[in-house]
């Protein structure tokens, strides 16, 4: 599993984002191949309506990290990555 810190720009206003606004992301996703989850990032966040998709930090969560229940159970949003193959988590601020 990879965890990718991201921006993105707000093409037109929504939530509580106005245009333009560059918005922070985590995107945890469950795949293998670190080229293959980059590409998955980026087209996740841009279905999710956002563009300009930059990913800043890149992390690999080794599996003995992944098959330890507690863990697991403690971040709700890789549980929900675990379970679905990703996880998008969305923040206000920097």
């Amino acid at each position: 599993m990879y965890v990718f810190s991201v921006n993105a720009t707000t093409p037109q206003p929504f939530d509580d984002f106005k245009a333009g606004d560059v918005v922070p992301f985590m995107v945890y996703l469950n795949f293998k191949d670190l080229s293959g989850a980059e590409l998955l990032c980026k087209f996740y966040v841009e279905q999710a309506g956002f563009e300009k998709v930059a990913i800043d930090k890149r992390k690999m969560i080794a599996e003995q990290f992944l098959s330890d229940p507690k863990l697991i159970a403690a971040d709700p949003t890789m549980k929900d990555a675990m379970e679905t193959g990703y996880a998008i988590q969305v923040f206000s601020a920097h």
